[in-house]
Parts: C-alpha cells; sequence; structure tokens
C-alpha cells in the first residue's frame, strides 16, 4: 500500500461567517507567488447568485455613442492580456486594531494574488463610445440581497472614475491561472483594478453603464469610507488605493523555537509603485536589519516576497517586527490610521516568539 501521501495535511480555508460566506487565505501556510483558486480568500455581502454560463450577456450603456449587448464570444475575440494582481480586502487585519471595530474579524489572510486574463475595459468602453460629459463608470454585479442599515434590496454595484476605467489595466477578466474564473470569485466575469483594494473587483458582472454624475450607491457612500471620527462621519473619504503594508509568514505568532539557524519569511505589497525596502526587527523595533527580497518574474501588482535569516544564540521571547517601504517613499506606520469601520489596516506586522 502506498503511503507517501497519508500523512500530507493541507492548509484550508478560516471561515468568519457562512452566509454570506466569507473565508480566508491562510496566508502563513502559502508558498508560492500566485494562490491556489481553492485558498484564495472569499468576500461576500450576499449569498451567491444564480447564474448560467450559456446565457450570458454583457450589457454596456448609459452615456455612450451605441449601447452594446456582448455575448461571451464576443469578449473572447477580442484582444486580452495577462496579468499577475494582489487582491487585498480592504478589511484585511481589521481585527488588530484598538480599539475594536464592528465588521468581518479578518485576520491575515483577506488577501490573494495570480494571474488574471481578460480584455481592457477600455476597449469595450471604446466599442460603445464614452460621450462627452461622463465621469463614472459604474459596475454592477449580479449579487443582491437587503442591508442591514437600509430596509431596502441593493445589487453589488461600485463606480470608478473614467481615468481610472480606462487604464489600459484595467480588464473584465474570464480567467485566473489558465482557467475559468471559478465561481466563487466572479465567473464568468470579473472586474480587476490592481493598485485599490479588492471592493473595486467586482464579481459576477451584470452590467456596465457610464454616467455623468457622482454614484451613490451604498457600497460606495456608505460602506468603503474611511471615518476617523468615532463620533460623527465629519473628514469622511473614500477607500481607493492599498496601502503599503507586510506580513510575516513565518515563524508563526507564538511559536517555541530552538536556538541556532531560522528563516524568517514574509510577503510585502502597495497600491503605487513597488516595494524598494523590506525591514526585520527581532528586538521589538529598537534596532533594524535589511531583509532580502527575493527576485519577481512580475512584480508591477503582485507582492514581493522576503526573507531573513537569523541565527538565535540566546534563550528567551523575541518580538519580531517588519516595515515596507514603497517607490513612492511610503512607509508602514508604527500606529494603524484608526476608523471607524475599519479599513486598510497597515501598521507594522509584529509577532513573538519563544526561544529555548
Amino acid at each position: 500500500m502506498d503511503r507517501s501521501n497519508h500523512h500530507r495535511v493541507e492548509p484550508y480555508l478560516s471561515t468568519h461567517s457562512l452566509l454570506p460566506e466569507n473565508q480566508e487565505t491562510p496566508i502563513q501556510f502559502i508558498k508560492t507567488d500566485d494562490t491556489d483558486n481553492k485558498l484564495f480568500y472569499r468576500r461576500n455581502h450576499f449569498s451567491y447568485p444564480p447564474l448560467s454560463y450559456s446565457n450570458y450577456w454583457l450589457p454596456i450603456n448609459g452615456i455612450v455613442s451605441t449601447p452594446i449587448l456582448l455575448s461571451m464570444q464576443d469578449i473572447l475575440h477580442l484582444p486580452s492580456k495577462t496579468i499577475q494582481v494582489v487582491l487585498e480586502c480592504s478589511g484585511d487585519k481589521r481585527n488588530l486594531f484598538e480599539p475594536k471595530v464592528f465588521g468581518v474579524q479578518w485576520g491575515k489572510g483577506a488577501i490573494s494574488q495570480g494571474y488574471w486574463k481578460g480584455v481592457p475595459l477600455r476597449t469595450l468602453l471604446e466599442l460603445s463610445g464614452i460621450r462627452e460629459g461622463a465621469k463614472e463608470i459604474v459596475v454592477e454585479g449580479y449579487d443582491f440581497g437587503e442591508r442591514t442599515d437600509i430596509n431596502k434590496v441593493f445589487s453589488y454595484a461600485r463606480s470608478l472614475p473614467i481615468e481610472k476605467a480606462i487604464h489600459p489595466d484595467t480588464i473584465i477578466a474570464y480567467e485566473y491561472n489558465n482557467q475559468p474564473i471559478p465561481f466563487k470569485h466572479g465567473y464568468p466575469l470579473r472586474l480587476i483594478v490592481p493598485q485599490w483594494y479588492a471592493m473595486a473587483s467586482v464579481k459576477w458582472i451584470k452590467q456596465i453603464r457610464v454616467i455623468d454624475f457622482n454614484f451613490t450607491g451604498p457600497f460606495q457612500t456608505i460602506d468603503y469610507v474611511y471615518y476617523p471620527n468615532k463620533e460623527n462621519n465629519k473628514d469622511a473619504f473614500p477607500v481607493t488605493t492599498i496601502n503599503v503594508n507586510s506580513t510575516i509568514q513565518k515563524p508563526l505568532d507564538m511559536e517555541i523555537l530552538n536556538t541556532g539557524k531560522h528563516l524568517i519569511k514574509g510577503i510585502a505589497w502597495t497600491g503605487n509603485g513597488f516595494i524598494t525596502k523590506l525591514e526585520i526587527s527581532v528586538d521589538g523595533g529598537s534596532t533594524w536589519l535589511n531583509a532580502k527580497l527575493e527576485p519577481t518574474k512580475d512584480s508591477s501588482y503582485g507582492w514581493q516576497s522576503w526573507s531573513y535569516e537569523w541565527t538565535i544564540s540566546k534563550k528567551g521571547e523575541y518580538m519580531i517586527v517588519s516595515k515596507a517601504t514603497d517607490s513612492y517613499g511610503r512607509i508602514q506606520p508604527t500606529i494603524p490610521f484608526w476608523n471607524k469601520k475599519g479599513y486598510g489596516y497597515n501598521a507594522i506586522d509584529k509577532i513573538k516568539v519563544k526561544v529555548e
């Protein structure tokens, strides 16, 4: 009897809720630069929509010269591109905020990445022709349901300013890692917006609408907004670009180690530019050392893997800290920007280990 795989243990998603399904990636155990679709985190506001690929059409309408209706075959025949993109939920690491905030208590795993193939949204908009005066592009998904704060049914819909919508790397994707996008991640079509938090990357696209005003749907003006004040909504502003960030994958938090050599490794990422430096501290931030940035095949919108070889000769407790810097000079802060809904957490990452 072949027992070669008998003791093989596979990582799996950790569950925050079942209806709607919200599950996070076991980021500490992801060893490659693209996430298997089974381990890609799942973020939903509503139940999964009922959809039929065989009768799928994509309307593009609104402030356009010619409203069009595209079949999947039409879209598959258009020039495509494949890009590696990190998708991070804007609530990633929400459970680290102090004081605590309400919402899905994501740990460090509401982030995944891989290769998305699709047609630039710009190409589709050019087919219909954007008329003068257009301000935003609204992308609506097939997922819908009732919100707890408004007694009304809404579809999940978000808008992009024209400049972001026509960026050549904003795509309508139909493949993930060389396979059709899995149903739970937006099949058959998903918007992919590099550099922005993943609330912008609408799944199960139902229609694309060009408008000449500011979209005010609840997932644009109530959710995915930074509210810096506890008492009121003053000084609120929208969640858009991903903050510079890093996560220590190894060793694990509260792990017990022996003296000797140990590899500290993790990932770092940013919305604008790329990671230029990753610093490690093994004394809680008193002194800093430069980690090695691993070579990347395509780092334009992906995370940056890094590592540091640590030799420990002294027993005791250690706090390991990671701090990333990007090409725009943005550095992870010591204290996060607290906001009422818990978005954009990006304080330096910390874990504790004990050496015996």
